[in-house]
């Protein structure tokens, strides 16, 4: 197909995993270079996490060997190294095979091994930074980029030395055609209701599903009460105004529009989601015990932005949850002033005119 289309970027290889936060902000990057007509593959797992994530997209899925890379000691980094080792020739054998024009790396562990077979046959790679402080494997990734796009201004990459480009996050369409009305039709909320909505991520949180059931005959008089807890994790409870989903997919923006509060973690595609559709929230960040404290980083950032209000999971009761949404409830003028002044950019677009340029410049005689 390479030579057909009219554009840069005729064939690209994305390539990140290990969570959804790693593959979905990709859709509409991917989405953007097939209407163009482009070809487009992807790189990830063998766990079927990014397959799965993938399924109707249509590119070409492929599965390399990923270790984990860990910031502290632990055996399994001996036998995650000859994993790793293994994964960049499996990367070098099929870039050669595909002979993609441009790679666009979200990060996770398996993205590495792909971003450094790139470097090794010269093939120019974009990489995208969610977070405040970059997670690891983009971190060992720096040397061999072209291009690191960032999701916040504040984000520290100081040994990076190439072109660095402020884009925030790829929406989904979905997210930006949610519609409140359509949002409280589904939920069956009465127009004087307040809409809370609750969620822990894509695999949900078990301590905030059983805080926020805890505190459902304090939240209920006061609001509808959206919690999305993950799969498999809902349970038998019969309460008016209780609305629980273990995940929720095509009426996600409708259930964000139609919420009036956001309780949430602090990933930060999330985070960059809520402020982009200007959506007053409560973080939870992840503690540092289950995390390398990146979404404590984002959650301070946006505190301090005065986008978000926090409360941190280790004071977490159904008692500090009751007073954090309290004390938000109350902020709710002063957050939506503050919110009003965020301006989400053009991140897909951006980032493809960054992989045009990638190509463009790889391609110039030196």
């Amino acid at each position: 197909m390479n030579g057909l289309v009219n554009w840069p970027v005729n064939h690209l290889l994305c390539t990140g995993g290990g969570t959804a936060g790693h593959v979905l902000p990709t859709l509409p990057v991917i989405e953007r270079v097939l209407a163009r007509g482009g070809q487009v593959s992807f790189l990830g797992s063998r766990s079927g996490l990014e397959q799965q994530l993938l399924q109707g997209v249509d590119l070409s899925y492929y599965g390399i060997s990923s270790g984990k890379l860990r910031r502290y000691f632990s055996w399994a980094n001996f036998t995650d190294l000859f994993r790793i080792v293994a994964g960049v020739f499996q990367a070098l054998r099929l870039l050669r095979r595909l002979q993609p024009d441009v790679v666009f790396s979200k990060g996770g562990f398996v993205s590495f091994p792909v971003v450094l077979a790139a470097w090794l046959l010269r093939i120019p790679t974009v990489a995208h930074e969610s977070d405040i402080s970059p997670g690891l494997a983009n971190r060992l990734a720096m040397p061999f980029l072209h291009t690191l796009c960032l999701n916040f201004d504040a984000t520290r990459a100081h040994r990076f030395h190439g072109r660095r480009l402020l884009t925030g996050t790829p929406l989904r369409g979905d997210l930006l055609s949610g519609d409140r009305e359509r949002g409280r039709r589904l939920l069956g909320v009465a127009a004087v209701r307040s809409v809370l909505l609750i969620t822990g991520g894509s695999l949900g949180a078990d301590a905030i599903n059983e805080v926020v059931r805890a505190a459902l005959p304090q939240l209920l008089p006061r609001f509808e009460v959206v919690h999305v807890c993950g799969p498999g994790k809902a349970v038998t409870l019969q309460h008016a105004g209780y609305h629980q989903y273990e995940y929720v997919t095509e009426e996600w923006g409708d259930l964000l529009a139609a919420a009036d509060l956001i309780v949430s973690r602090a990933g930060a595609n999330t985070l960059y989601e809520l402020l982009a559709l200007g959506k007053p929230n409560l973080l939870i960040p992840l503690t540092l015990r289950v995390s390398r404290g990146d979404q404590i980083e984002n959650a301070a950032y946006s505190e301090a932005q005065g986008f978000s209000t926090v409360l941190a999971e280790e004071h977490l009761t159904a008692e500090s949850l009751l007073a954090a949404i309290t004390n938000a409830w109350r902020q709710l003028p002063f957050t939506a002033e503050r919110l009003a002044d965020f301006r989400p950019l053009d991140a897909t677009s951006l980032i493809v005119d960054a992989l045009d340029a990638a190509c463009d410049g790889a391609r110039t005689p030196p």
